[in-house]
């Protein structure tokens, strides 16, 4: 059987602003409307044979944005497992297949990053029927896109002697310049490398032993140490810090003779940059060879990427841009510069400025929230709770809140004293009423109902910062 291993790691920094270190591409809808590029991996299985529910690998941060995700999807028995810290992709690869091996001793490994587009799922899962039949020769199999230009932002792999429906690796090439890209597709002879592989997770086991055992012995023991809560398989966080970080490839693909690769052509895109998302929407405007979404607006506009979140965009006499706007930050770049965007986050890190890291909305397991107003004083929140959900019962020594309700019902639970648990009371509140929480005051917020709770938020005190939070029950395993 074939269990599918979604990737889920990374920042998607060149896609910034809309891509943030707490809710990075993966997450977004950049590529269909209704469904994320998590979703989309996740439903591209649909066309494969003989797979198990997904099992993704992300880190702490993300685990319910995952979680939340696959449910929405159906995805209900996908297992996540957790990593503690990054550590690149042979870890987290060893990580799965002892999951999978755990499972099932004869476990295929189907390994997709989380965060790319195939448009042909069918030649996708064509090529995965192929890659099949190289596991009996204990191949490790990864799949090379054909080229259709010469990328210098794809590494290559260089095909070898001709197997069974693929061909050996004679070599993995890192990103060429222009020049050698020309040479590359001229040839014929390479591929894109498309970061996607299959094998039996007792071989790359067994690799990892031979090529690469300090990072098999770190993972062994984190995994042996692991704990299991709701969707999450946790392994040792101590232990697993231990690990070196590296890729697959540098690990264990670049050395073993038994590396294969299929080539397929099922218009596949990483989404690395923002140009790279202009390749891939310009064809709904094949006259002027522009992407938009959003509400946005052109005049006299060409070969250019318009993408809005929360206002009118509008662009006149320009071409060859990168124009991009959120509610807290607006990129404009030339397109052929996309990439350098890194370089702008890089910056923001350096300043400590949270553009970087989060949006103006937050998203927690329970829902999410958005600030609207923020002073030294005072702040002013949008909270939206799911049907069913509610919030740690918790208290905050440095500010009190006032909350009214307008959308939805609200269930209330509150102490009568600073930090008092013994005197619990729990009310509800509907469209139009209010509640205050003193300062110091046990409370608990929830959604009774069936449809999502809005309420606005009004917190006043000395300090607004998100740490002061003192937790005495939670639903989601937080401290």
């Amino acid at each position: 059987m074939i269990f599918p291993i979604i990737l889920s790691g990374g920042s998607g920094s060149r896609l910034w602003p809309v891509s943030r270190e707490h809710y990075p591409k993966q997450f977004l809808n950049l590529h269909k409307d209704d469904r994320s590029l998590l979703q989309e991996a996740a439903e591209r299985l649909k066309n494969v044979d003989d797979t198990s529910a997904p099992l993704v690998v992300c880190n702490e941060e993300h685990r319910f944005l995952v979680a939340e995700q696959m449910h929405q999807i159906g995805h209900q028995q996908a297992q996540i497992v957790l990593e503690p810290v990054g550590r690149n992709t042979a870890p987290a690869l060893a990580l799965a297949a002892l999951v999978a091996r755990h499972a099932d001793a004869e476990a295929e490994m189907l390994v997709m990053p989380a965060d790319h587009v195939i448009k042909d799922e069918q030649v996708f899962a064509d090529a995965v029927a192929k890659g099949r039949s190289l596991l009996q020769e204990g191949k490790l199999v990864t799949f090379g896109i054909t080229p259709s230009s010469p990328q210098t932002g794809y590494g290559y792999i260089k095909r070898g002697q001709p197997l069974q429906d693929g061909y050996a690796v004679e070599a993995f090439v890192e990103k060429p310049d222009l020049a050698r890209a020309e040479q590359y597709l001229a040839s014929g002879e390479y591929l894109w490398n498309s970061g996607i592989f299959l094998f039996k997770a007792t071989d790359y086991l067994a690799a990892l032993a031979q090529y690469a055992p300090d990072i098999l012995d770190v993972c062994e023991r984190a995994f042996e140490a692991r704990s299991e809560d709701l969707d999450f398989v946790r392994v040792d966080s101590a232990i697993f810090e231990q690990c070196r970080s590296e890729s697959i490839d540098y690990a264990v693909m670049e050395h073993t003779q038994q590396a294969a690769v299929v080539p397929m052509d099922p218009t596949w895109s990483d989404i690395g940059a923002w140009d790279a998302l202009h390749t891939l929407k310009a064809d709904a405007d094949k006259q002027n060879g522009n992407a938009t979404h959003g509400d946005v607006m052109l005049h006299n506009t060409h070969n250019s990427l318009i993408h809005s979140e929360s206002r009118l965009v509008a662009a006149v006499g320009v071409k060859d841009l990168v124009i991009v706007e959120t509610d807290d930050a607006v990129l404009v770049a030339d397109r052929h510069h996309a990439q350098d965007t890194k370089l702008i986050v890089n910056a923001l890190n350096a300043a400590g400025r949270k553009e970087s890291q989060s949006h103006q909305r937050v998203y927690r397991p329970w829902g999410n929230y958005r600030t609207m107003v923020l002073t030294d004083s005072f702040q002013v929140k949008e909270i939206v709770v799911n049907p069913g959900a509610k919030l740690s019962l918790q208290m905050h020594h440095h500010r009190a809140e006032h909350w009214v309700v307008v959308k939805g019902t609200a269930k209330v639970t509150q102490g009568e004293g600073h930090g008092d648990l013994s005197k619990l009371k729990s009310f509800l509140l509907s469209e139009d009423q209010s509640t205050y929480i003193p300062l110091g005051t046990v409370h608990r917020l929830e959604n009774p109902g069936v449809i999502p709770l809005h309420l606005i938020e009004v917190q006043t005190g000395s300090y607004l910062g998100e740490d002061d939070i003192v937790r005495y029950n939670d639903e989601y395993g937080r401290e």
